[in-house]
């Protein structure tokens, strides 16, 4: 499979099954799409007079393909289908852990997907009995896993904190007799954050998530205090303070974007004026009754934004003032792991989410949906036919994914939006993967340019 696609002045050819790039000229770009078809004579007589290169220009270019093809750098044929099967078979261990520390949240976001933290249920905060009874199971049932990733979630982790220090003070207690190394992460909207957070933080987690979704203006009105203020003039100090404190690293700023900003791109230089270096911005997911939510007729502006922010990416890289922009960090050298690449985020199987009374369910997004309740803490899974279904969601279970060029990239995106707009977890969610293909093609676009640039 080949996709190609001229960006920012580059001619792309992406060989899907092998993942090579290739920046060409213009003779070879249009040699390609005629390659497998046609004959050599064919490809000249119809370039020669379509679009008026020399013959000898073409027979180069010709020659150029050829050799690619053999050195299998293009059309490559697809070798996963066969592994992917054999590592559903596999027994499936689990390795990370959503603790909904707290349903509850002292924020008021108009389109949390948790109901102000509440998950469709009632407001909660979970023990330290309970949150240890989810530890012991991730060591119970994480095999031979030594690595295991727990992040604190909510609503609101920080409006329970005193239990998050605890967790984390017993999972330390745990990892050497177990032979575990747990790495902790946070996500938190930053009201509560403090000197004494900070310092904890700094020390205990690996990873921490701060939302804000942008410019003051931006953020105020999708994130206010449930008496209608805005959160901004509070947290951002508080953020920048916790960003530098880490060195600028390990953490992201995350934040929404939706139909009421569909120039989020200058959300996210906003961010990067503010000091911010690791930053991500994410597409609300809605139903179309909702005001903020995003439709088909704004997809051809969030392309727009997202060719912008490319470009203001590899200007500030260029210039020594670079930001990591989360959809922009791609690895084409084939990372991570293949099954991760074919089955995405391990959702039901290898993560789980757990809610403040312990119940379990395939992932946060999932949480207060009965039909994929799958057990608790005191039993275990005992709705193993929810995770078998969802061993089974993988780029080729997906018809959508089978001749999506993305699909190896995206890993057949989100089972959760899947499931919200389709009603099945091996569908799609069609708003969102045109998204995600724009961006891969605007992050391979700039390893192009910053690849040249260093030449």
């Amino acid at each position: 499979m080949i996709h190609q696609y001229k960006n920012n002045g580059y001619n792309i050819v992406l060989d899907v099954n092998s993942g090579s790039v290739h920046v060409v000229d213009d003779v070879v770009y249009d040699v390609i799409p005629l390659f497998e078809e046609n004959t050599r004579e064919q490809i000249i007589d119809k370039l020669g007079t379509e679009s008026g290169y020399s013959e000898e220009l073409i027979a180069e270019a010709i020659d150029e393909v050829t050799q690619l093809k053999e050195q299998e750098l293009l059309y490559t044929e697809d070798i996963y289908q066969n592994y992917i099967a054999d590592f559903k078979k596999r027994k499936t261990v689990v390795k990370a852990l959503c603790l909904h520390i707290a349903h509850d949240c002292n924020l008021a976001c108009k389109y949390c997907f948790a109901e102000e933290g509440e998950y469709h249920g009632r407001r909660a905060l979970m023990s330290f009995e309970v949150g240890k009874k989810a530890l012991d199971f991730l060591i119970r049932n994480s095999g031979n896993r030594r690595n295991l990733e727990v992040d604190f979630f909510g609503g609101e982790p920080l409006m329970n904190w005193e239990v998050v220090k605890d967790l984390v003070q017993y999972g330390r207690s745990r990892e050497e007799k177990y032979n575990k190394k747990f790495r902790f992460t946070l996500t938190t909207n930053g009201v509560l954050l403090n000197d004494e957070v900070m310092e904890f933080v700094n020390r205990e987690m690996s990873n921490v998530v701060l939302s804000l979704d942008g410019r003051k203006e931006v953020n105020d009105k999708m994130r206010p205090f449930r008496n209608g203020t805005g959160s901004y003039d509070l947290i951002v100090p508080k953020f920048q303070k916790l960003a530098d404190s880490r060195n600028q690293t390990n953490y992201y700023v995350r934040g929404t974007f939706t139909h009421d900003n569909l120039d989020f791109s200058q959300d996210v230089i906003h961010y990067a004026d503010l000091g911010f270096q690791q930053m991500s911005m994410e597409p609300v997911v809605g139903d179309d009754s909702e005001p903020y939510a995003i439709r088909e007729e704004d997809l051809p502006k969030i392309m727009e934004e997202y060719d912008t922010l490319a470009k203001e990416f590899i200007k500030r890289k260029k210039e020594g003032r670079g930001f990591n922009f989360f959809h922009f960090m791609i690895d084409l050298e084939q990372g991570p792991c293949v099954a991760k690449r074919l089955s995405g985020c391990g959702s039901g199987t290898e993560y789980l989410a757990v809610t403040p009374w312990g119940d379990l369910y395939p992932c946060h997004q999932f949480v207060g949906r009965e039909d994929f309740l799958l057990g608790n803490v005191d039993e275990g899974i005992t709705r193993t036919d929810i995770c078998d279904e969802f061993k089974m969601c993988n780029v080729y279970a997906k018809e959508k994914c089978r001749s999506c060029f993305a699909k190896y990239y995206c890993s057949g995106g989100c089972a959760a939006n899947s499931y919200q707009f389709h009603g099945s977890i091996t569908d799609a969610y069609d708003i969102g993967c045109e998204m995600e293909r724009k961006r891969v093609e605007c992050a391979i676009m700039i390893k192009a340019a910053l690849a040249e640039d260093s030449e």
